[in-house]
């Protein structure tokens, strides 16, 4: 009977020990904001090999993200007291990521458009930016004043965003597939296989800056949009208590400082992208 009792007793404390150890693996994930992006988006987030000018770390992979969601991220992880855990995951991958959990929240250049908040939320803007048409120089479009100048011109955009909707305002536009990515564009832009591609202005920069033979075109008469497609916010779950800490957090950033931060994302680039 004592020695039953003694295997039951062990088997008992046995069991407590790994409930125990598998609070403890839950309760360190408390400790961790996990965010995801495409990293393949510069200025606003990018892949790189080191750890060079503030690049973190990203999950699973020997690789690291840089760029403007990158700086805004750890800043927001620090504010929150949360260690920064970068999670690369494909656009269309990131509102699937954050709503069933994978991921805490959304740092990759997302509009937070009307039709994103039917699934998810969003924090108050933490950039504002226009949209520009990018070209190859000495194109007959790169001195184009106004949208309607790309009448006839092979357009495209990124699947899955506003940038490919407004497209269809350019009247006589030959709309072609949408692409998946930024660095896939710029090489059907090199090659000829379009004409232009919509962007956000920073992205235009970063095209220029790492191509001599693109052209950011900015317009007097330019697409009509509404703020929320142009502004940039952090997405969350619905109802998340995350919001509120994130947008205090963001009212602790200049306008100076944010300036600052996209200025050196634009610099610190890659130029392979």
């Amino acid at each position: 009977m004592k020695k039953r009792l003694s295997l039951a007793v062990v088997m008992i404390l046995f069991g407590s020990f790994l409930i125990a150890g598998c609070g403890s693996s839950g309760s360190d994930d408390t400790n961790v904001f996990r965010v995801g992006m495409e990293a393949d988006y510069p200025p606003f987030n990018w892949t790189q090999m080191t750890a060079d000018n503030g690049g973190a770390k990203i999950d699973g992979s020997p690789e690291y993200a840089g760029g403007y969601d990158v700086e805004i991220a750890k800043r927001i992880a620090k504010g929150l007291g949360k260690e920064l855990v970068i999670v690369k995951t494909e656009w269309d991958g990131l509102t699937p990521s954050l709503t069933s959990g994978k991921i805490d929240a959304i740092i990759a250049g997302m509009s937070p458009t009307e039709n994103r908040k039917l699934t998810i939320d969003f924090s108050d803007n933490y950039y504002e930016s226009d949209l520009v048409i990018v070209v190859k120089s000495g194109s007959e479009y790169e001195n184009a004043t106004s949208i309607q100048d790309f009448s006839g011109a092979k357009i495209t955009a990124q699947l899955n965003t506003f940038h490919y909707e407004v497209i269809d305002q350019i009247n006589g536009v030959v709309k072609e597939t949408a692409m998946d990515n930024f660095p896939a564009m710029r090489v059907a832009l090199q090659s000829g296989f379009i004409d232009g591609y919509v962007s956000e202005r920073p992205e235009g920069v970063s095209a220029e800056s790492a191509n001599k033979d693109f052209k950011m075109v900015e317009f007097r008469e330019g697409f009509i949009t509404s703020p929320d497609d142009t502004s940039i916010a952090v997405g969350v779950k619905k109802d998340s208590p995350l919001t509120a800490k994130i947008n205090e957090i963001l009212k602790g950033i200049s306008a100076e400082e944010r300036l600052r931060i996209m200025d050196d994302a634009i610099k610190n680039q890659p130029t392979s992208n």
